[in-house]
């Protein structure tokens, strides 16, 4: 059977020219090294060598097999490397799964610094999962997941990111920009524009108007911030975000945040992991990242 160590020995005597060197590169005794060789004809049944006096000279046979090591061995050899890094945790593919539409540009803001700081470790980003969040984590789908509402359950691991206030959003033509904040009533008669996400899991609804016993005039669904707070700024609807999107854009969309609510709905973001994969460094870093990466921009004053 022919292993690593015959494409090697063939190899490094290709190299070094004779066995003496070869043996020593390969920290082996020349009776060794010999040993190897006539094994390994023996084995395969044909020469690899001929002697043309102190000279070893390559077969067809042989010249055969030195390809085949030129071509393997730098392989496995690199094949090596890698699992050395993703055993010190310093290569691999890092997951992230987004239960949070609009925590992207948030994201940006941590990934870029994390790529520069991990060259060797792919990011991907993925939104939909077969079975939600958590199914993904347990499923391996994702390695890390993004989310405002963990639900913890044995095997996962959840951190706090950043904390955050759910605000709502409008014109600065609405008649709502001068308030200090909101009722659920006052929302009875507007269009309420939200990412297509059950109504159960948006916060505006569960933590705000649902317990009040009060529903928008209609909702409309839109995929995209942009254009989300575009439709706010002409006065086509109103939207609840997160406080620190809103600044952001609150110039340059002419919206206002508003307050939900006398005392507003405070919310975090949190980073999911499974508990097996926390010893992975390049994991960790990430999550350590985030934590550090908080950008959270002022509210304007008049939302106050």
């Amino acid at each position: 059977m022919l292993e690593r160590i015959h494409l090697a020995v063939i190899r490094e005597v290709d190299r070094q020219g004779s066995l003496t060197a070869a043996a020593e590169v390969l920290c082996l005794t020349q009776s060794a090294l010999s040993h190897t060789i006539k094994k390994v004809e023996q084995q395969l049944g044909t020469a690899i060598w001929t002697r043309e006096g102190r000279n070893l000279r390559l077969t067809q046979a042989g010249q055969y097999l030195l390809g085949l090591s030129n071509r393997l061995l730098p392989q496995l050899e690199h094949a090596e490397q890698l699992m050395r890094q993703y055993a010190e945790g310093q290569r691999g593919a890092l997951r992230i799964g987004m239960e949070c539409h609009p925590c992207y540009q948030w994201l940006l803001k941590v990934v870029s610094p994390y790529l520069t700081s991990w060259p060797d470790v792919d990011v991907d980003v993925k939104q939909k999962f077969q079975f939600g969040g958590i199914g993904a984590l347990f499923g391996y789908e994702i390695d890390v997941l993004v989310t405002p509402d963990p639900l913890h359950k044995p095997g996962l691991c959840f951190e706090p990111v950043f904390d955050y206030e759910q605000v709502l959003v409008v014109g600065r033509q609405h008649p709502f920009a001068r308030q200090a904040h909101v009722t659920p009533k006052q929302l009875a008669g507007e269009i309420l524009i939200t990412y297509p996400v059950e109504i159960e899991r948006l916060d505006i609804y569960n933590q705000f108007l649902l317990p009040a016993g009060c529903m928008p005039r209609k909702r409309k669904v839109i995929e995209t911030t942009d254009i989300m707070l575009q439709m706010v700024a002409t006065g086509r609807g109103v939207a609840a975000l997160p406080g620190w999107l809103v600044a952001e854009y609150a110039e340059k969309m002419a919206v206002v945040p508003v307050r939900l609510g006398r005392h507003g709905i405070a919310k975090q973001i949190f980073l999911g992991t499974r508990e097996t994969d926390l010893d992975i460094e390049y994991l960790r870093a990430f999550v350590e990242l985030a934590r550090q990466s908080i950008w959270m921009p002022r509210l304007p004053e008049q939302s106050r």
